[in-house]
């Protein structure tokens, strides 16, 4: 929604994650740990290319969400751009959990289908151990990580400006997005009356099967002689326009579907373990959130 205004130019892809890649990959060895993957070997004048196209008044933004949890992006983004302004987004710690573990699966980061059994892998993964072949950047399974709000929080404020950083919740964006995009504009200092086209975008789903996407995936990579012949000869048989529309919406339903029932029992534990955390942001935004996330009868 900020991209279609004229006054802001959002960079494509929309988390270059530029700030936050601390994590160098250690190529040709066999053991992966947390602490050795993730790096995108990326210079700052590959990543400055992506705002080549803005206009000399337009404000320059990106949208990398690993920025709030990452231990070094705060510092590193002060260094270059003191100016910067900053917003974060919070969501209830339940819900965010289930909803960042649906859209690892989708991309393809998670192969475990059961959040629980995706939480309880987290000390053997912090050992480089459990870890999905397709898994880009390891550590972002690392889930519970994420829920350190304050924390993070208090990074930024450290090194901002308290007019330069803008905290959201989740909530107040679903029941009205014009009005928090509105504010989203003040803070930006950009025309805040400009027409607003709502986008509903990243609907919730899951992979059917991880070990049928995983097939996908290798046959779209063309990752073995035999996946590769079988991928140019479908393409000799057929045109993009077809495949645009016939052959990936199959495959998207075959590939995706709705997500399973709520585990209602685990989202409870969920909800025990990170009370104490909901109540420190509440402290810190000066604002209820344990009422309204629905902690007050959580013990």
């Amino acid at each position: 929604m900020l991209s279609r205004h004229p006054q802001i130019f959002m960079c494509t892809p929309k988390e270059p994650w530029f700030f936050a890649r601390e994590n160098p990959r250690r190529r040709g060895s066999r053991t992966r740990s947390i602490a050795d993957t993730g790096e995108k070997h990326e210079t700052l004048e590959e990543y400055l290319s992506l705002f080549a196209g803005a206009a000399p008044d337009q404000r320059v933004g990106e949208a990398s969400t690993s920025y709030l949890w990452s231990k070094v992006a705060a510092q590193r983004i002060a260094a270059m751009r003191p100016d910067a302004r900053i917003i974060a987004i919070f969501r209830e710690p339940a819900e965010f959990l289930r909803s960042l573990h649906l859209q690892h699966l989708s991309s393809h980061d998670e192969s475990e289908k059961s959040l629980r059994k995706a939480i309880a892998l987290e000390a053997a993964r912090r050992e480089g151990r459990k870890i999905p072949r397709h898994a880009d950047w390891p550590q972002v399974l690392i889930y519970t990580d994420r829920l350190k709000y304050v924390e993070q929080l208090r990074r930024f404020h450290s090194l901002f400006a308290p007019e330069q950083i803008l905290t959201l919740i989740y909530d107040d964006f679903r029941e009205d997005n014009e009005a928090v995009v509105r504010r989203v504009l003040r803070f930006l200092d950009v025309d805040d009356a400009h027409p607003i086209k709502q986008v509903k975008r990243n609907p919730t789903v899951t992979v059917r099967s991880v070990r049928f996407d995983g097939f996908r995936r290798s046959l779209r990579k063309g990752r073995t002689p035999a996946l590769k012949a079988l991928r140019e000869t479908g393409k000799a048989l057929t045109t993009r326009r077809l495949r645009e529309r016939f052959y990936w919406p199959v495959v998207r339903d075959l590939v995706f579907v709705p997500p399973p029932p709520v585990d209602a029992e685990f989202m409870l534990e969920l909800r025990h373990r990170f009370k104490p955390e909901v109540q420190a942001l509440s402290d810190y935004l000066d604002r209820d959130l344990v009422k309204l996330w629905g902690y007050e009868s959580i013990g």
